[in-house]
């Protein structure tokens, strides 16, 4: 699930739930660095895999992450092949890359207290890439297939808008294409990653071969569920609620 919310008692506690891995966003939730560390360092206890997504791919931003801890890495919006090199470079140090070598003050490499850090921490970290535009899709083949690409996560949100449906992923264009792609992404023999909130389109992911799903968000759960409870328990029709206006 999606941990949007940016608080560490909210990661901690949807660490310990059963769930299989956690995203923790930089790219639309309110995180940075200090943040994020402190959702790692929160979820660190607890036997589930933790994703974390740059705002972009920027290799400044990708070098802070990965000297904080980060091990499995998501970028989005991403279009080409060159593009997916580039960031498979931003996480080598060289000279099969160009991440910067700060590792006596990284939480990484325990500050130097992991042994012969800096020659294994290449194969520490998994890259995986957000495809998310009509582009990308032209490009899928090349980019799947580019070395260091460990997976391919497919953004529904922002493939509907590229396609022309706006505001709706569920469209049944944008569900085929999705389903076409994760087999290209499973064909190519990268791991396939989407975003599923209804049910039915989980299953129809998982059926067409996707491995990992996010299937729900911090964030969405608190905004249903108190919805909920407010249509349940507030019967005095002149409450006020954001369609209202009200503030």
């Amino acid at each position: 699930m999606w941990i949007a919310s940016g608080d560490t008692y909210t990661a901690e506690i949807c660490a310990g739930a059963g769930l299989d891995w956690l995203l923790l966003d930089l790219e639309h939730a309110p995180n940075d660095i200090r943040s994020t560390l402190a959702q790692l360092q929160a979820t660190a206890a607890y036997p589930v895999h933790v994703v974390v997504r740059a705002p972009d791919g920027d290799p400044v931003m990708i070098k802070r992450l990965l000297d904080i801890g980060v091990t499995d890495l998501m970028v989005p919006m991403v279009d080409t092949a060159e593009e997916a090199a580039a960031l498979v470079a931003a996480t080598r140090y060289p000279p099969a890359g160009i991440r910067g070598v700060g590792s006596a003050l990284s939480r990484a490499s325990r500050w130097n207290r992991t042994p012969g850090y800096l020659t294994v921490a290449d194969t520490t970290v998994s890259l995986t890439v957000q495809v998310e535009s009509t582009a990308g899709l032209a490009e899928l083949p090349a980019i799947t297939r580019t070395d260091g690409v460990d997976a391919v996560f497919i953004g529904p949100a922002d493939l509907a808008a590229s396609m022309g449906h706006l505001g709706r992923p569920e469209h049944p264009d944008v569900v085929a294409t999705i389903a076409r792609s994760i087999g290209i992404i499973k064909d190519a023999g990268a791991f396939a990653g989407v975003n599923a909130f209804n049910p039915d389109l989980v299953e129809t992911y998982t059926a067409a071969g996707a491995d990992f799903v996010l299937v729900g968000a911090d964030v969405a759960i608190l905004a249903r569920g108190s919805e909920a409870l407010a249509t349940r328990y507030i019967t005095d029709s002149t409450h006020p609620t954001l369609d209202s206006g009200a503030h």
